[in-house]
């Protein structure tokens, strides 16, 4: 496949932005370097650039003539990224720059994520720092820190560090559609504590290999209904267990709490005499996966090979309890809002489960948009482990982001494409998490909106943004700054 430089790309400031944000690492919790980037960028333009205790960063341009008596506006993005890699990729993401690439109508990365959300959106904004030809009000550029792992950027923003009365929040991930609403979240923690027994005298080591599922983006990607490498696992080692006399040394599924897990790995130990039975179930198990998530998932990998004998097992009784609990965990969506039916209201990612020998770390994300259906399937969740002897925590509880239909801003950039696309923009509620629902906390007053070009499978190594769409969005954020009414 030829590799078609994106700088090339129109609109080429936007794209240049986005390749020299790809040359700086920047997972979630590493904001140095990014961090660093941007104050430089602020710096060299000779605007005013202020970086807070948390690490966001703020950077301020003057109105262009003829437009400060218009409300001043903040462009709002964030800089961390989700890292993600498909297993057979050698890619160190605090290290190596995101190898982005043109791939017909689309730029993705080379197996891992690309990093678009929110990458995308903060080129934009620099652009808009950039420009020299764009008519618009008092800008605040405002670029939080580690969105991806909790938001932590939104929760320690300060009263009166913005002083913008508009705020466009660049991180939604479908042209044509402006957001004006969107979920909250709560992560759940469970922790499973034991003493490994001996392996069973005679038992042979395997290592069960579940992969290529495409996982994604657990608000955005759930409804899609793809398969959680979690549970698929866990049904198999259930009936290995009961039916094989299989025990579980370790557990390995998923990598992050706000994407599906894609990928999950298990060593089991069976007696020699069953050793051909598990393959044998292994295999059943691959094509019982490929036809149920058949025309949703295409890649299933269900494997098993021999591996060194462990050190040792997970007790039978916290095997069971795990295997039980991960079985009955609800996963996925769990309802629609019922006015708007095909969108997610509520649901449940089971993240990762992962042992080390002395715990087995279980992690969920939920989501809702009302927080009464939020707190009751995290007490569905909490009934359920309470059963076993776990230790539980809820923590990284972020609100939604209530809808305000009459929003000015709305009402502005809805006529503004409807003017200039000739169709009438989609007003939508995203299942996902934006700060847009924290930052209103601390500013109640702020006229909030979201939108952004076409991304497609984020927080997964498919990821990839829709060339096409990133020229409108340009083109509609630059409309929509010359169009901000007057305070």
């Amino acid at each position: 496949m030829t590799k078609t430089n994106i700088c090339q790309l129109e609109p080429k400031q936007v794209w240049q932005n986005f390749h020299d944000i790809c040359q700086v690492p920047r997972p979630s919790g590493k904001k140095d370097e990014i961090g660093k980037f941007l104050m430089d960028f602020g710096k060299s333009l000779g605007l005013e650039t202020i970086r807070d205790e948390i690490g966001n960063v703020l950077i301020r341009k003057p109105a262009t003539k003829g437009m400060k008596n218009r409300k001043p506006v903040i462009l709002q993005a964030h800089m961390d990224m989700v890292p993600q890699k498909n297993s057979n990729v050698k890619h160190d993401f605090e290290k190596d720059p995101i190898d982005a690439f043109v791939d017909g109508e689309w730029v993705r990365a080379n197996e891992t994520t690309l990093g678009a959300d929110n990458g995308i959106g903060v080129a934009a904004a620099m652009a808009v720092l950039q420009a020299k030809d764009i008519a618009h009000p008092d800008i605040e550029m405002f670029i939080t820190v580690d969105e991806e792992t909790g938001m932590y950027g939104a929760f320690g923003l300060k009263p009166q560090f913005l002083k913008g009365e508009i705020l466009i929040n660049l991180d939604s991930e479908d042209e044509g559609e402006l957001y004006v609403g969107c979920a909250g979240g709560l992560d759940v923690n469970i922790t499973f504590r034991y003493i490994e027994e001996e392996v069973p005298e005679g038992d042979v080591a395997l290592k069960v290999s579940l992969t290529g599922l495409k996982g994604g983006h657990s608000g955005i990607d759930i409804i899609l209904q793809r398969a959680n490498a979690n549970k698929l696992m866990f049904r198999f080692l259930k009936e290995a267990v009961m039916d094989y006399d299989a025990c579980v040394a370790s557990i390995d599924g998923g990598s992050l709490r706000n994407a599906i897990p894609r990928e999950a790995f298990a060593v089991v130990t069976v007696p020699e005499t069953g050793v051909e039975d598990i393959y044998k179930l292994v295999e059943s198990y691959e094509e019982l996966f490929s036809s149920e998530f058949k025309n949703i998932e295409d890649g299933i990998s269900f494997k098993v090979a021999r591996t060194t004998l462990p050190k040792g097992v997970i007790p039978g009784e916290v095997q069971d309890d795990l295997i039980n609990s991960v079985t009955a965990c609800p996963n996925g969506v769990f309802r629609f809002i019922a006015d708007v039916p095909d969108v997610v209201e509520t649901s449940n990612n089971l993240a990762i489960v992962k042992s080390d020998g002395k715990k087995i770390e279980l992690k969920t994300l939920l989501r809702s948009s009302v927080e009464s259906r939020k707190d009751e399937l995290a007490s569905m969740i909490e009934s359920l482990f309470m059963q076993i002897d776990v230790k539980m925590e809820f923590s990284g509880g972020y609100p939604g982001w209530a809808p305000n239909m009459d929003s000015p801003i709305l009402k502005t950039m809805k006529e503004v494409y409807r003017e200039n696309f000739k169709k009438e923009p989609k007003v939508m509620i995203i299942h996902a998490g934006l700060e847009c629902g924290i930052l209103g906390r601390n500013y109640p007053q702020m006229d909030m909106i979201s939108f952004g070009p076409t991304i497609r499978h984020p927080h997964s190594p498919d990821e990839k943004v829709n060339i096409e769409t990133v020229g409108k969005f340009w083109e509609f954020l630059k409309l929509t700054l010359a169009a901000i009414p007057e305070k």
